[in-house]
């Protein structure tokens, strides 16, 4: 079943207590994001009081004792696009309350990851997310009757090896890399 509309912020809202995502993507082309981005590459920092609409999710989430975990999956160099995710959007979401990790891939065996990115909510529902070689989202799609062992096992082999995000980006940073 695709999701869109009130259907997919349904899942943020309603889940009872556990929101994973897995962002397995160099680059993602999202159509709100486009301005930032360039101002991103033109040397530009998040303005003093950012905020967008996804901190107030995962601030309501906490509220009411909720986790939400995301493992970002990435490759040395960063590209543009994840050091603006990370500037821009990472940074915010922690201070928010997402739990987010990084599992660097650079120098690492291929764990046993999909090719797909996903959200899996409360260890029960699979939300698959579709898309175009460019990184342009083209749907979500609800799987029914998933095999939630393998999502769980893709869970677990990204979230353990991976590290907590200020932990990773003060290290790049850090490191010029």
């Amino acid at each position: 079943m695709r999701l869109d509309g009130d259907a997919w912020s349904r899942c943020f809202r309603d889940f009872a207590s556990s929101a994973f995502r897995l962002e397995l993507r160099q680059v993602y082309t999202m159509p709100g994001e486009q301005d930032e981005l360039a101002r991103f590459r033109a040397g530009g920092r998040p303005p003093a009081g950012y905020h967008y609409g996804w901190l107030d999710t995962v601030a309501e989430a906490r509220r009411q004792g909720k986790v939400m975990r995301r493992v970002r999956v990435v490759y040395r160099p960063l590209t543009d696009y994840t050091e603006y995710e990370f500037t821009w959007g990472f940074a915010w979401n922690v201070a928010a309350g997402e739990d987010i990790r990084v599992l660097d891939m650079t120098e690492r065996d291929e764990p046993s990851l999909p090719d797909h990115d996903f959200w899996l909510f409360d260890e029960t529902t699979v939300v698959q997310l579709r898309y175009r070689p460019d990184g342009t989202q083209i749907g979500r799609e609800l799987l029914h009757d998933p095999d939630l062992s393998v999502y769980l096992g893709w869970r677990d082999a990204a979230w353990k090896p991976a590290i907590p995000f200020r932990d990773y980006w003060h290290g790049v940073a850090r490191s010029g890399v």
